[in-house]
């Protein structure tokens, strides 16, 4: 891909339409948010085939993404605006926020490059270049102090169109992610184009959930920046993106319940056993060397009472279960997916206080380095979300495609398969030498090709 560099062609800044009267209000951070202010922006994004049509002009696609995107920033006003940070010294604290005195808006960069949609699709590994399709490469939360919350970019390729959101993870986990771009999606759908406010399906809960008795502003206890922020450097990784089929899903879900003599493991259940018995083997570890697994889990309706679905910011945790390598191998995957399967159902509403209220007594923020350990597997995202229902008027989308955020060895990024039906994508980052392992292990790649039995 020797063309393959990323020319800018303009950007700019979209406002909302209108500005609310909750929109001049600040927006507080709850302790899933404050805690998010070290890692990257989380961006994800679709590729478009380029439509058929003789009379679609690029120009006046653009001026309607830009016109729907500005509707919609109505409703998800906090994507407009930067943080700011209240210092106190006695005691040390920072009170971050999101500052509405400061909204210049969301970055919208439409952008170009000399690559074909085969280029991207066909290769074994997805390309480096496609951590160019995105704004915000290498940012962290907290440079939504100054950098854009949301950043759009619109790459055009020769015979196709990609569409990449940058949202700072601060103010959304992935629920959140694509509630907002499936909202974006439907005002682009409607093009109403007139003076009134464009009404959504599911208008955002802007308000940030805080535990009963706590300060109705959280802080963080610290005098300086330099005291938190962390920007280590990954390793290089392979990123290859492996497809399962409905039918091959199903037989690996009842291997799974049959060995257990139950129904109740589910797929997701299934797959993060599989991957995490299958990556433990890749990555030779000794018979006691410790590995875990790492499921992140939606909180809203776990808690009770449950926040609404349409909750905006983050809600969300990351159960982590343990064993050692030996042990892992020596079991069979039903074991290995039962132990995920406790881990899920026994977190509720209890489990969820406890880890809130050790929160506000002790404030912490992630470090990404300690993801980078490679000790244990971290299964993100969700085929839950509707990812191929934003059409933007190109048709169903060819691909769910990541940057370069929150990438390490042993990340893995689970989507719903394009051909939908319970397909289902793995987005697999794994060091080198270990990726070539992974994708030549038996028993995950008769899954992958579907001849995992009967």
């Amino acid at each position: 891909m020797e063309s393959a560099n990323v020319k800018t062609i303009s950007d700019c800044f979209i406002k909302p339409k209108f500005i609310t009267a909750q929109a001049k209000k600040p927006t507080y951070f709850s302790p899933w948010d404050l805690a998010m202010i070290n890692v990257n922006y989380i961006q994800k994004g679709l590729l478009y085939p380029l439509p058929d049509d003789q009379n679609f002009s690029i120009t006046t696609f653009l001026d309607d993404l830009k016109d729907s995107l500005s509707a919609t920033l109505t409703h998800f006003h906090p994507l407009a605006a930067r943080l700011a940070t209240l210092k106190q010294q006695n005691p040390p604290s920072l009170a971050i926020f999101i500052n509405p005195d400061n909204s210049p808006g969301a970055r919208f960069i439409h952008s170009s490059v000399n690559l074909t949609v085969d280029d991207i699709l066909t290769p074994n590994d997805v390309p480096l270049v496609v951590q160019s399709f995105f704004d915000h490469h290498k940012a962290i939360d907290h440079d939504g102090h100054e950098q854009s919350l949301l950043s759009v970019q619109v790459t055009e390729l020769i015979d196709g169109i990609f569409i990449g959101c940058s949202i700072n993870h601060m103010v959304v986990d992935g629920t959140s992610f694509w509630h907002f771009f499936n909202s974006w999606s439907e005002m682009f759908r409607s093009k109403r184009g007139n003076d009134l406010l464009d009404p959504i399906s599911r208008p955002p809960v802007i308000e940030r959930w805080v535990p009963a008795g706590s300060k109705p502003i959280l802080t963080l206890p610290f005098m300086h920046q330099d005291e938190f922020i962390d920007r280590p450097n990954p390793p290089v990784l392979r990123e290859r993106i492996f497809r399962f089929t409905s039918d091959s899903l199903a037989k690996l879900k009842a291997k799974v319940n049959s060995e257990c003599k139950t129904t109740k493991i589910s797929t997701l259940q299934s797959l993060s056993a599989l991957v995490w018995r299958c990556m433990t083997r890749a990555r030779q570890f000794p018979a006691d060397k410790e590995t875990g697994c790492r499921l992140a889990v939606n909180n809203r309706r776990r808690l009770s009472p449950p926040l609404p679905d349409n909750y905006f910011g983050n809600c969300i945790q990351l159960l982590r279960v343990t064993t050692t390598a030996g042990e892992l191998l020596d079991q069979g995957i039903g074991w290995t997916a039962w132990r995920l399967h406790e881990a899920v159902i026994n977190h509720g509403d209890k489990e969820i206080r406890e880890y809130i209220d050790s929160w506000v007594n002790s404030p912490f923020v992630y470090k990404m380095g300690v993801f980078f350990v490679g000790d244990s597997i971290q299964m993100g995202s969700s085929p839950r979300f509707d990812m191929y229902g934003n059409e933007f008027g190109l048709g169903k989308g060819l691909a769910v495609l990541s940057g370069y955020a929150n990438k390490f060895d042993g990340k893995v990024t689970l989507y719903a398969g394009q051909k939908g039906g319970g397909t289902m994508d793995l987005e697999v980052c794994m060091l080198p030498e270990n990726m070539a392992a992974f994708e030549s292990d038996e028993e995950f790649m008769s899954v992958v090709r579907g001849d995992n039995g009967s």
